[in-house]
């Protein structure tokens, strides 16, 4: 083992390990790269490596503190911990070639590790490169002669990962695909949030989330897609407030009963993971949702809510329809469970809100009619001068009195909060609906994508004879947030970049282009690449014709393809045409033999340069002293000379003399 290798190796290692450095205890990075550091320096000073007394007490140190850190070493944290940990005692006991290819090959099981915690496109992108520095690494330790320079190695490695292709594609593409995944264990860690929309609601929740430019979904619409004010999607119902944050509580029993019209929008909804068990749906979709792993197993709540049986860590795709014209819990509230419902509907925190209660109740005095009091709290909202911000001043004694009566500036929790609390006191039955609104449609992928800063949050009140009524009062102060979209109603100093340029600017049509063309392309991965399942599985085979392949046929299919491509690759090898096509130093020497056969003088195939080279003289009398250099530099090229310098000047001078080689045109 030589220093050069060992660097070669080290690199491997610390790319392999780079992005697990903000995944990893602070104190776990500096030992790894302190135990490589010193491998190389005992090679580098011919110093003694630690006998197998300290290094069994090392690694026994080491696992100890990190099963005392993990509390023991089930996880999929723990485990790349203490893998990555062994990485480094293993290289105190490098000595030779075989410990050398167990951590290059400890190093491609520590490169797919990655993939637990990202599958994105840069991360794959990353994690090639490391794939083809770790590959030329392996035949760094097997080039024992250093015939190889750096370039020749990584396009040797090239080569190696581009002929590995065609077996990868036949193997992801007609691999039985599971049910589950292949890992037991979530991809992002219940201790590490996502943003996105939280069970609860309390003033500034949803403010911080507008500046976020995170994807919550994706969606696709086979047929005609609503109009931006008909895009809600349907969250969490919340229905209990302590005056400040609002909740679910214990959510009511009983079953919404919808009557639904007109033509049904059919979607689709690639939902990212956002560590809570329910999923979102366009108002209002009144059947499950299609498409779902079983393990999730989907069950409807009041509300129409669609909650999981656990939370959801890895992306998932579903299919919904939904009914724009819609009647929700049309009938009287007069069953017991329907009272239950109604009286939660009204739940206000005892003595909160005096001056909110005042108003309503005034109201109330006025006209009893449900419909003129939410007519007179939408002109309360849009008549006296309130505004949409995404920086309020703090409430912190009544949020609802100090917004109606004195701030006036709120973002949508503070409208829905307020406006469900003027009806409540107004005994109409409402509660507050969290969801998203709106998304930006990608021209290039023909889908909407939804992001963190789309969050919304609404109200819907009962009405008799009509149900649930959807009610947003944000869109009263900011019509422009509904109609058009988060950005346009936000202030420009907070607007996303692009906003902010006028539109008819080349700049700012390159730079929509680029956003669309990376949504389409981070789209098309995660639905033809991350979400290959095997519903897209068995869609794929149908198109080809082979539909409803059952999996025995299937793995038969795998292995002929399989067998195909291992006979070509045989023929490739034995047949020795890429020898032949790629080694420079015989293309010259062909070039050689074209030039004598332009002259009459043909090589037969059983001749050696030394023979031909006679028979050449005899025919070329005239170039005889440029027929023995140019056949005697080939031959000690190809049979004497293994240094790669004098490999590449002697190529050099042997192509300089073929090029001003020519020989006497004449008869064979």
């Amino acid at each position: 083992m030589n220093r050069k290798t060992l660097q070669w190796l080290n690199l491997s290692l610390i790319l392999a390990f780079l992005p697990h450095i903000v995944r990893l205890p602070w104190w776990l990075p500096p030992i790894f790269l302190g135990l490589l550091f010193w491998r190389y320096w005992a090679l580098a000073h011919a110093q003694h490596l630690p006998g197998a007394l300290l290094r069994t007490l090392l690694t026994i140190t080491l696992a100890a503190v990190i099963v005392i850190h993990y509390k023991g070493l089930y996880g999929r944290d723990a485990g790349i911990a203490l893998l990555v940990g062994l990485l480094g005692l293993k290289m105190l006991e490098l000595r030779g070639h075989r410990e050398m290819i167990i951590l290059i090959f400890l190093s491609y099981f520590l490169i797919m590790t990655h993939f637990l915690y990202s599958q994105s496109i840069p991360t794959a992108l990353y994690l090639m490169l490391v794939l083809l520095i770790t590959t030329g690494t392996l035949i760094s330790i097997h080039d024992t002669q250093n015939g190889l320079d750096i370039r020749q190695r990584l396009q040797l490695s090239t080569r190696l990962l581009v002929q590995a292709m065609p077996l990868a594609l036949v193997l992801f593409v007609l691999f039985p695909r599971l049910p589950t995944p292949l890992w037991g264990i979530p991809e992002t860690s219940p201790d590490k949030a996502l943003s996105g929309i939280s069970e609860s609601m309390s003033p500034g929740s949803f403010s911080e989330l507008s500046l976020s430019d995170k994807v919550a979904f994706r969606v696709r619409f086979p047929a005609q897609r609503p109009k931006n004010h008909q895009l809600y999607w349907r969250g969490l119902v919340l229905w209990h407030t302590d005056g400040s944050t609002w909740t679910q509580g214990t959510p009511p029993l009983s079953a919404a009963k919808i009557r639904v019209s007109g033509t049904p929008v059919s979607y689709e909804i690639t939902l990212e993971p956002h560590q809570q068990n329910w999923l979102y749906s366009l108002d209002i979709s009144p059947d499950a949702a299609q498409g779902l792993p079983l393990r999730l197993a989907l069950h409807r709540e009041a509300g129409q809510q669609q909650r999981l049986r656990r939370k959801l860590y890895r992306r998932v795709q579903y299919r919904m329809q939904a009914y724009p014209d819609y009647q929700l819990s049309y009938q009287q509230l007069n069953s017991a469970t329907s009272l239950r419902t109604f009286h939660r509907a009204l739940q206000l925190p005892a003595g909160a809100h005096p001056k909110a209660r005042a108003l309503a109740q005034s109201w109330q005095e006025d006209n009893p009619n449900p419909e003129a009091i939410i007519k007179r709290a939408l002109l309360y909202f849009s008549d006296n001068e309130f505004e949409y911000t995404l920086a309020p001043e703090l409430m912190p004694d009544d949020p609802v009195d100090s917004f109606l009566f004195d701030k006036r500036a709120g973002f949508c929790e503070h409208y829905s909060s307020a406006f469900v609390t003027l009806m409540r006191a107004a005994s109409i039955p409402a509660r507050v609906v969290v969801g998203y609104q709106g998304g930006t449609i990608n021209p290039l992928g023909d889908f909407l994508t939804v992001r963190a800063r789309d969050a919304h949050a609404w109200t819907e009140v009962w009405l008799a004879g009509k149900g649930w009524i959807r009610i947003d009062p944000t869109a009263e102060v900011a019509p422009s947030r509904v109609n058009q979209g988060i950005a346009t109603a936000l202030p420009e100093s907070v607007r996303p970049l692009g906003m902010l340029l006028d539109e008819n600017s080349w700049l700012f049509i390159s730079w929509q282009q680029l956003r669309y063309g990376l949504d389409a392309i981070n789209n098309s991965w995660n639905q033809w690449v991350l979400n290959y399942n095997s519903a897209q599985q068995n869609h794929l085979l149908s198109r080809i014709g082979l539909e409803h392949i059952s999996k025995r046929n299937l793995l038969l299919l795998l292995l002929i393809c399989l067998g195909v491509l291992t006979l070509l690759a045989a023929w490739w090898i034995l047949s020795g045409y890429h020898w032949h096509k790629k080694d420079p130093l015989q293309q010259q020497y062909l070039r050689f033999c074209r030039k004598l056969a332009g002259s009459g003088l043909v090589r037969q195939p059983w001749e050696g340069s030394e023979d031909f080279a006679r028979r050449a003289v005899r025919q070329q009398p005239a170039s005889s002293e440029q027929i023995w250099a140019i056949s005697e530099m080939y031959a000690r090229l190809r049979y004497r000379e293994n240094d790669p310098r004098t490999l590449k000047s002697g190529l050099k001078t042997l192509k300089n003399l073929i090029r001003y080689f020519h020989p006497v045109k004449g008869r064979k």
